[in-house]
């Protein structure tokens, strides 16, 4: 996944909506990227303004309406899925959209227990 977001970067190319449902593995276990209905183009040094994706990935700059450097917004959402595929469930949920986004922008997520608190 990160290989992939690299290589969109290499294209000036951000993907804004990185999420499982998005991701495939083929036949050989190659992760194909899928969906870039969001994606946009952007030159070097570019902050991007519209705020788009799934909101349990979002990252805290697009919930502020800030102007944001997309592949680190990519990466934050890349960063949820790896939470989520290693501890089994999502860091950042809530059923009220403005509740999630306080747990976002607060960073107010637990470790299942049978992570290590080791950082």
């Amino acid at each position: 996944m990160i290989s992939a977001l690299t290589y969109l970067g290499k294209l000036g190319i951000v993907h804004r909506d990185v999420k499982p449902e998005n991701l495939l593995l083929d036949q050989q276990l190659n992760l194909k990227m899928i969906d870039f209905g969001l994606s946009n183009m952007y030159k070097p040094g570019e902050k991007l303004a519209t705020a788009c994706g799934s909101p349990c990935y979002a990252a805290p700059e697009l919930i502020k309406g800030l102007e944001y450097v997309g592949q680190k917004a990519d990466l934050w959402s890349a960063g949820v899925v790896l939470f989520t595929m290693v501890c089994g469930h999502l860091p950042f949920e809530d059923s009220n959209t403005q509740s999630l986004y306080q747990k976002i922008l607060n960073a107010r997520y637990k470790f299942t227990c049978y992570l290590s608190q080791e950082i």
